[in-house]
Order: structure tokens, then sequence, then C-alpha cells
């Protein structure tokens, strides 16, 4: 029988909760300074919360980056360290956007901010741990304060997605618990460095094999309902479509991080041993989601379900490389992701900006193609940036996704699976039929009536987030390498 591995206090290392901790107590500063004084503006819980998320920025840039599995539940190695600053860059740039010059009741409320703090630490959690326990505690911490900021839009669809979310997260966190419960079992330890030594010192054993590939097929299961892999991708189409523009952009990137560096972690391991199972099972599922995905998003009439299923697509893009187990394929991961950071956040605002109450073009849809029909002569600058994103996310050089493919699909040429990197590129060839599908609304389809109100909700600070944005995407050319080169240091310091 296999002896529960014990925990020494005195090998922990808790200067690594010190990005969290931060993040948590500007969480219960922004609630208590709510009970002393009531009606501040918004403006203030804004800045309070970009201020502490700089704060914790700091802290985990200060933080020594250690060997994979140094410490036994903490964790601060080099993909901890990008993952979280990936994390607070995307949360710093969608805070602003709460700035709009309409009024909207989830930005009203102090506990709107507080929330989405106590969110972030739990994302936090989530990739700067390698103990299971943690890790679950992170996701759930995160997905409740997700799903009450959903609802907090305060719309019949806002209410439907978060109802929709919180039942496919619950059915989640049973598989990933139900995963952890097996691989404890087997082992009797939720560290995954510990667990990974224990099953490669008995894989040799009779019987081993079937539970540990059970164990890792829940987990995947789970991994897959966060990341919105097909086919547990059903619910997000609809969670996008009823959540705020900003927030279905948010979603479409940070807690697909957190989980793919989670699913590193976990499946890590089991391609390091050789379990070839498992690697297949990963580079079906990508292949899989990327390909639907993309036959799906050709035939939407509203831009923002579109796009929801373009962020599933690019999830099961970069799904492929996880599978691949080297550091190249690891490092592309982050590469692609920080770039896909400001151009899906940046598309997404752009539908802010168009945001109204109520449909003008659809009785459904808030953001119908029709809607941004002949923008050019009435927003020819909006128009000409929408455009930018668009070429990006269909990877047209010189534009920022355009490198993050290539380095994608050039990490999976150098681990040998040629005929995997021209699906990946098929894939990218179909999905930019759906992305200049916009761009022939705006630039040549005749404006339609309603059309001069596009930037109904335009301020300044979403106008500059929506520049940060474009120029990022449009100059990334310039930053590439030097990005590149840092988040390969990063992972090979990690012992991937």
């Amino acid at each position: 029988m296999v002896q529960p591995i014990q925990i020494n206090l005195a090998s922990l290392n808790l200067i690594t909760l010190s990005p969290m901790l931060v993040t948590v107590v500007g969480a219960l500063l922004i609630l208590i300074i709510d009970l002393i004084k009531k009606d501040l503006h918004k403006s203030l819980y804004v800045m309070l919360a970009i201020l502490v998320l700089f704060v914790d920025f700091g802290a985990t840039l200060s933080l020594s980056i250690n060997e994979r599995g140094f410490f036994n539940v903490m964790l601060q190695d080099g993909i901890s360290v990008v993952s979280q600053l990936l994390i607070l860059i995307a949360s710093m740039l969608f805070l602003p956007l709460a700035l709009t010059s309409k009024r909207f009741h989830e930005f009203s409320y102090p506990e709107f901010f507080a929330l989405f703090l106590f969110m972030v630490a739990g994302f936090q959690f989530m990739v700067a741990s390698d103990n299971l326990i943690l890790i679950f505690i992170g996701l759930e911490t995160a997905s409740l304060a997700l799903y009450t900021l959903i609802a907090m839009h305060n719309t019949p669809g806002s209410h439907e997605a978060a109802i929709k979310y919180f039942t496919m997260g619950a059915m989640a966190a049973g598989f990933f618990v139900m995963g952890a419960a097996v691989l404890y079992g087997l082992t009797g330890s939720v560290e995954l460095y510990s667990i990974a030594k224990v099953f490669t010192a008995r894989m040799d054993e009779p019987g081993i094999l079937l539970p540990l590939i059970g164990g890792a097929v829940l987990l995947m299961v789970a991994i897959g309902f966060k990341v919105s892999l097909m086919p547990f991708h059903l619910w997000t189409p609809d969670v996008y479509e009823g959540s705020s523009a900003p927030m279905a952009g948010y979603m479409s990137i940070v807690p697909k991080v957190a989980m793919m560096v989670v699913a590193m972690r976990v499946f890590g391991f089991y391609v390091d041993m050789g379990v070839e199972a498992i690697r297949w099972t990963i580079i079906i599922l990508a292949i899989v989601t990327m390909t639907l995905s993309n036959m799906m998003a050709l035939v939407q009439e509203d831009v923002k379900r579109m796009l929801a299923y373009s962020s599933i697509s690019h999830a099961g893009f970069v799904m492929a490389a996880l599978a691949l187990d080297t550091t190249k394929a690891y490092s592309s991961i982050f590469l692609y992701y920080g770039l896909f950071l400001f151009t899906n956040l940046g598309a997404f605002t752009m539908l802010w900006i168009s945001r109204r109450k109520h449909p003008s073009h659809h009785e459904r849809f808030h953001h119908p193609y029709i809607k941004f029909s002949g923008l050019v002569h009435t927003a020819p600058m909006g128009a000409v940036i929408m455009a930018v994103f668009m070429l990006s996310l269909a990877g047209v050089p010189p534009f920022s996704l355009f490198w993050g493919k290539l380095y994608v699909i050039s990490a999976t040429v150098d681990a040998g699976y040629i005929w995997l990197a021209v699906i990946m590129a098929l894939n990218s060839a179909i999905a930019a039929y759906y992305y200049l599908k916009l761009i022939v609304y705006m630039f040549l389809k005749p404006t339609v009536p309603g059309n001069e109100l596009v930037g109904a909700n335009k301020s300044k600070p979403l106008v500059l987030i929506v520049g940060i944005a474009a120029l990022v995407t449009t100059l990334s050319i310039f930053i590439i390498q030097p990005l590149l080169n840092y988040v390969t240091y990063m992972v090979s310091v990690s012992g991937y």
C-alpha cells in the first residue's frame, strides 16, 4: 500500500503566495471602503483595482524562479510567472472598459470590482500550484466569481448565460474531483510532481496503465469544458452572447490561459512517461475542435457568436502544441496567447463601443453583421481598426497572430508532425473566410439606417484600450523576438 506523502511546512516557500494575497487584500479593501462610504463613483474603484493589479504585477515579477517541483505545494517556476503576468495584463486592460459613456448596472456596484479581484486571485492560484487541491480551490474561486460577474450585467440573456455556465462549470468540477481522487488513490499524493515520480517508478506494474489513463480522461473532460474543446463547448456561444462584450473577451483569454497551464502540468508527465494514448487523445481533440468550430463560425449571423466560435478554434489550435511536449511547443502557447490577448480583447472592445441597450438591426442579436454594413462611411477609423483585428485573427502578415500561428506550426513541424501542421494551416485558411466576411460588410456593403450610432458607447478609456490593442497588433513584429526569447527562457527554467 502506498503511504501518503506528508507535507513539510518548513519546505514551503510561502512568499509565492504574495501576489495572490495582494489581490485578495485589495478586494477586501474595496468592500471596506464601500461599507464606510456609499455611492462613490465607479472610476475610484476602477483605478483602485488597477492599482492593486499593478502591485500584484510587481510582486509577481519580483519572485525568484525555481525549478519545477521544488516546492511541495506552491510553485513559482517560469511558467507560473509568465501565465500570471498574462492574466494580470489582460485584467488591467479589462477594467477601464467599465468607464463607458452609457450606464450599465454591474459597474455601479463596488462588489463587481471586489469579485473581479477575487477571480484574478483564483486564476493565479491555479497556475502557481502543482497541488490538485489548490488548483481546484483556485478554479472554484475564480469560477464562482465569474458566474456572478456575468449575471450582474442584469439582462435576461446574462442571467441565462450565468446559469448555463454555472451548470457546465459544476459538471466540470465534478470530473476534476473524480480525476484527482483516482490519482490520489493510486499514488497517495495530490501533488503532480510527486504523482509523476510514483507513476514513473510503478510503470512496469501490471494493471497500472488502465487507472492511470482513466484518471487522465476524467481530468481531460474537466479541462475540455473550461477550455471549450469540442464536444465540451456547447455552453460557450450562448454564454458569450449573454455576457457583456468585454466579459466575453476576457473569458476568451484568461480562463483558457489558466487551464492550459493546468493541462501542461497534468498531462506533461503523461507524455513524458510515453503514454501515447493521452498524446493522441489531445491531438484528436485539437483537430476536431479547430475544424468543427470553424465550420460553425462560417454560418453565424452575429459577430459576437462568430468570435465565440473563433475563440474555440484558437483554443484547439493551441491545444495541438500541448501534445508535443517540447520547450518550443510550450513557449509557442504563451507567445500565441500573449498576442491573442490584445487582438481578441480589442475586437470585443469594438463590439462594446457599439453596444446599445436594445438590438437595433436584429430581433435577438446585438451585433449582427448588417449592423457594421458600410461602417467605413460612418466611422472610417473604427472600420480600419476592426479590420486590423480581423486580419490578425485570420493570421494575415504582418499582424500579431500571424507570428503566433507561425511559431506554433513551426513547433509542430520540428516535432515531426508535418501532417498536423498542414491541418492547422488549412484551418487557418478556412477561418479567414468568416473574418473577411465582416471586412466585406464594413467596406463593400451599403450603409443601413442606424449605423451612424455605432459608436454610441464610446468613451476615452475605451478608445485608449482599443488604441493600445491596435498598436500592439500592428507593430508586434518589433517585439516578437524579445518576447519569444523571454518566454522560451521562462519555460526552459521550469524543467519542461
